[in-house]
């Protein structure tokens, strides 16, 4: 047991861990170019803050999170969406006080106790941005804007973008019990999970993912058709904004996002590359949820996108990431002189950024070169005792096999060349 990671966890080894710099990079060079700033918010939180911002429906909060009680005696979790500890963050130090709006993102580790499947991790990484202290729907087509050239940016153009409104607390609660009308006669089928939601939040039951729960709300009232006239009027105008921008969509009535703090917009990218677990990216708008929290009156709007399942969509889709060139150089040494003259040499073409490497393994000059070659080394500078009292080394390209004598005080210049 001490030699295997625990269930629903996975390490990430130094051959694939340049896949995840790639695609970090590439997001925060989106979120640059549409002037979101990083945050960082703890591992863990206190519990009440889920429980009271994502909803205590929700399986999030019923079956998956890690809660654990500290010495101190409190009830601690860590976390398992990216939303709430920003929002927490943005209420405790007064940033609803700077000038709106604010606009962040993160790239964090996430926890929940569910059943490990394809993309889908009891420790997995999310990518997320938030704008808070906007309710025009600019933001909330921003913010689908800049998930989409992300994706576009990492060759993945075949998503489809599905959106839907699911309105505020006061047209909600109407279709809320227009649904429970309709499922009525339905509920001795419904699976035990969502015979709870009945009363509770029955536009969960939309979201189960039983196939026997899904029959049963076929043909079920849709959202779209009990807003009030703010959030329809929103909705058209978050439709304009997307036709502006030149981005296709699909209205999708059966989008009602998992977490309890969404009101009005929601929206996905979905693929059909990763089997069931299909959405890639999802978000939408929570108008009421930094109140709810302790904060001001702050509407807010933003996404999560998982990092495994993003590669997976890479690979399946067949866009390949740069593999990284390993080595600029490898210093081969003959001798105790050739030793100390390396290390001094190695630091220095370190320090002007050239990527340097010697064999502490004790290897003959034969195994010095082979390890070079397994290191993938452009260049190999050999040194000897020979080499030192003739003040000049070998340089070998280790691509072309072409070698040339270079005096020891223009080695530097000459790799940097």
């Amino acid at each position: 047991m001490l030699t295997n990671a625990p269930k629903g966890t996975k390490d990430i080894l130094p051959n694939q861990v340049y896949k995840w710099h790639y695609v970090e990079n590439a997001f925060r060079e989106a979120c640059g170019r549409y002037v979101f700033k990083e945050i960082r918010t703890p591992v863990f939180e206190h519990t009440e803050l889920f429980a009271r911002g994502v909803g205590d429906t929700t399986d999030i909060v019923e079956k998956q999170m890690y809660t654990f009680e500290d010495y101190g005696k409190r009830s601690i979790t860590l976390k398992p969406e990216g939303t709430s500890p920003v929002v927490r963050a943005f209420v405790e130090h007064k940033l609803y006080a700077d000038v709106q709006p604010s606009k962040f993102y993160y790239v964090i580790p996430c926890f929940r106790y569910e059943k490990p499947q394809s993309g889908r991790l009891r420790e997995f990484h999310q990518m997320g941005i938030e704008i808070f202290g906007t309710d025009n729907m600019m933001a909330d087509a921003e913010v689908i804007g800049l998930a989409s050239d992300f994706l576009n940016s990492l060759g993945i153009n075949d998503l489809e973008l599905r959106i839907n409104s699911i309105g505020c607390p006061q047209c909600r609660e109407t279709y809320r019990n227009a649904l429970r009308a309709f499922l009525k006669d339905k509920y001795d089928d419904l699976c035990d999970t969502c015979k709870n939601r009945y009363e509770r939040n029955p536009m969960r039951i939309l979201d189960c993912k039983s196939p026997l729960c899904q029959e049963r709300v076929k043909g079920a009232p849709v959202m779209l058709d009990y807003l009030c006239g703010d959030c329809k009027t929103a909705f058209d105008d978050l439709k304009r904004n997307l036709d502006a921008m030149e981005i296709s969509y699909i209205v999708d009535p059966g989008i009602v996002r998992g977490l309890d703090y969404y009101t009005k917009t929601a929206f996905e990218f979905v693929s059909n590359r990763i089997g069931a677990q299909g959405t890639v990216c999802g978000g939408g708008r929570y108008d009421n949820l930094i109140e709810l929290i302790g904060g001001p009156s702050t509407p807010g709007v933003g996404f999560g996108l998982g990092i495994e399942r993003l590669l997976m969509i890479l690979e399946a889709t067949g866009n390949e990431i740069p593999t990284p060139e390993n080595l600029d150089v490898f210093i081969a040494v003959m001798g105790e002189r050739a030793k100390l003259f390396g290390l001094k040499l190695m630091r220095e073409l370190r320090m002007q950024g050239i990527k340097a490497e010697m064999d502490s393994m004790g290897r003959n000059i034969k195994g010095q070169f082979k390890y070079a070659d397994r290191l993938n080394s452009k260049h190999t500078i050999i040194i000897g005792d020979n080499e030192l009292d003739q003040n000049s080394v070998s340089i070998k390209n280790m691509e072309t096999s072409e070698q040339k004598q270079v005096p020891l005080q223009d080695i530097v210049k000459e790799i940097i060349k």
